[in-house]
């Protein structure tokens, strides 16, 4: 027997620990033993912690999903209905919220909790099965990408499984990412399925491109266009976020980030969380960081550029270029904004600078440039620069590209349009104002030869304005529409006579107002302007005045009974603008009858 009759049955429960070898004699190499590395636990770096923000923010509720109102609505009313469709499309581009939709509808479907035991879209309380389909891994859920199983072998797998009930929740949900990316056959093995489903089964669908979409396919789903969601959405809800992670950041930086997105959530969460760390912790990340991330040429610096393009300044819209191309702005997002610029004009002259979607100061800006500009001039520069920026993808030097098209845009600015040229030919009138009488003409002879008749030009006297108000006008003339701007906000006349104007800057007028108009007046009158300024004293701007009688006019207005019941009637209603009433034409080849002597129309009638 052993001294350890413990060890003699290997059945017996034993509470000796024998150790393999003794720790005090060497190893059969001959070292000294060493001690077995005790495991420390590694932590966690921040780094690897972290989340992106597009995920963190993830949407968690159909109330949190952010400028998709219209198919929220609908799904609330479909499901207290209980008319829920087997088949849902949710098409819209990318990071609007396609396959975060499809995720809070597979939820929907199979909420239940212990109070609701059927179909619902209020998930603010988490139900049994919400957090196993929020992390995938529902046995009933099965979300599919249909980019990686495109034949018809995957989806015959997939529809042997339909006919199957459901083992936990509701329904089985099949979720199907990028549902374009199927191929035809795929397609055709989901189409009788889909038609006479099981009602068991529920089918999701997301894609970017709906037109690749067979239609036998769209007319058996139900379909929600998801809209891009606009900047004056999308920047509360960055702002929101930013307040949430405690970070400081400009609201015209998030302003920035929220037109870059392109109507995209996703691409708007990507970006602010690149801007947030572009300065040091505890900083506030500025307008001008966020611009160089973003590669974006000065929002000022290039409306300035698109003002000289208007006025045909071919000098000046060249050196501005060559500036902003030195900063390292990017020659196609410049073409970009000037065409954003165009439309926000074209938009300003027909709706007003509030509908422009442009920051206060740039919309009052291009409000003016649409008040100088007729629609058919705005409509031929959008195409102009639309095909320079065409030009500028294909052209091996951007740079050299954008300067030629410069100069074809500031050439084109003060020629006449098509229509205005028809009405010279038809009257008769010389195709180029101020200028020869008539076109050259080419006559035949009897020997064939040709006699060109020559034009002399004739000499034009140059303006001379004699009142502030003629200098206005012979500024619009030369349709220099940025000095007319800062000469309507910021000259307080305080005297005037021929040749010398004395005014008060308003406030933040700019420094070289001064110079900018003694040179311009000078190259249009052929004298010299003497222009000072004076600390106080002057008038007016014309565009406080314009504002105080509009003021004036709202006041006016409100205090009519009518008006201010109206707007006692209806709650949140303001006035947005007064606009003077049309008088009525008279035709000067009729003669005006006295009221006296008008016969009396009810005595003849009777």
């Amino acid at each position: 027997m052993s001294e350890h009759p413990d060890l003699d049955d290997p059945f017996a429960a034993t509470e000796i620990d024998l150790p393999e070898r003794d720790e005090n004699t060497d190893d059969m190499f001959g070292g000294t033993p060493t001690p077995a590395p005790v495991a420390v636990a590694k932590p966690i770096e921040k780094s690897e912690a972290y989340t992106v923000l597009a995920r963190k923010y993830r949407p968690r509720t159909f109330e949190d999903l952010i400028g998709q109102e219209a198919m929220v609505r609908t799904l609330t009313n479909a499901f207290h209905a209980n008319r829920i469709a087997h088949a849902f499309m949710l098409t819209g581009v990318r990071g609007v919220g396609k396959t975060t939709t499809a995720r809070l509808l597979a939820r929907a479907l199979n909420y239940e909790s212990d109070t609701v035991h059927q179909p619902s879209v209020d998930l603010s309380v988490m139900g049994i099965h919400c957090q196993a389909i929020i992390e995938g891994r529902h046995i009933d859920v099965l979300e599919l990408d249909a980019a990686s199983r495109t034949g018809v072998d995957a989806m015959r797998d997939l529809l042997e499984s339909v006919r199957y009930a459901p083992v936990e929740a509701r329904y089985k949900v099949y979720v199907i990412d990028e549902v374009h990316m199927l191929s035809t056959g795929a397609f055709n093995a989901l189409l009788k399925t889909l038609e006479e489903p099981p009602p068991h089964a529920k089918f999701i669908f997301a894609t970017t491109e709906i037109r690749k979409v067979p239609v036998t396919i769209l007319s058996r789903c139900q379909r929600f266009d998801l809209r891009r969601v606009e900047p004056e959405t999308l920047t509360p809800h960055l702002e929101k976020i930013c307040g949430l992670e405690g970070v400081k950041i400009e609201p015209d930086a998030v302003a920035l980030i929220a037109r870059a997105a392109e109507g995209s959530v996703r691409d708007g969460l990507s970006l602010l969380d690149q801007a947030l760390v572009q300065s040091e912790a505890g900083e506030t990340t500025s307008a001008e960081v966020v611009r160089d991330m973003l590669g974006l040429a000065d929002r000022s610096a290039t409306l300035g550029l698109f003002e000289n393009i208007i006025s045909g300044q071919m000098s000046e819209a060249l050196l501005a270029f060559r500036t902003l191309y030195g900063f390292g702005a990017d020659p196609s997002q410049i073409m970009g904004d000037m065409l954003e610029y165009a439309h926000a004009t074209s938009v300003a002259k027909i709706l007003g600078a509030d509908a422009t979607r442009l920051p206060k100061a740039p919309a009052m800006r291009v409000t003016a440039l649409g008040s100088q500009l007729s629609a058919g001039t705005l409509s031929r520069l959008w195409t102009l620069m639309l095909k320079a920026f065409e030009e500028l993808r294909r052209a091996p030097d951007a740079c050299a590209a954008f300067e030629m098209a410069l100069v074809r845009l500031c050439y084109a600015a003060d020629l006449p349009g098509p229509e205005l040229l028809m009405k010279r030919l038809q009257s008769g009138e010389p195709l180029v104002p101020n200028g020869p009488g008539g076109l050259p003409t080419h006559g035949g002879g009897g020997g064939g030869g040709a006699t060109a008749v020559q034009m002399r030009p004739v000499q034009q006297a140059l303006p001379s304005p004699q009142t502030f108000e003629e200098v206005l006008k012979l500024i619009s003339d030369k349709r220099d529409i940025g000095l007319r701007v800062d000469v309507e906000r910021f000259v307080r006349l305080v005297a005037f006579r021929p040749g010398a104007i004395t005014f008060e800057p308003a406030p933040n007028a700019p420094g070289d107002l001064v110079r900018k108009l003694s040179l311009k007046l000078r190259e249009w009158t052929g004298q010299r302007w003497l222009i000072a300024t004076e600390g106080a004293g002057g008038a007016e701007s014309i565009m406080e005045r314009d504002n105080r009688e509009r003021d004036a006019a709202k006041a006016r207005l409100q205090a009519n009974p009518f008006v201010s019941k109206v707007l006692e009637t209806f709650p949140g209603a303001e006035i947005t603008a007064v606009r003077a009433k049309p008088k009525p034409v008279v035709d000067a080849s009729e003669p005006v009858v006295p009221e006296d002597e008008r016969p009396d129309i009810d005595k003849e009638n009777d």
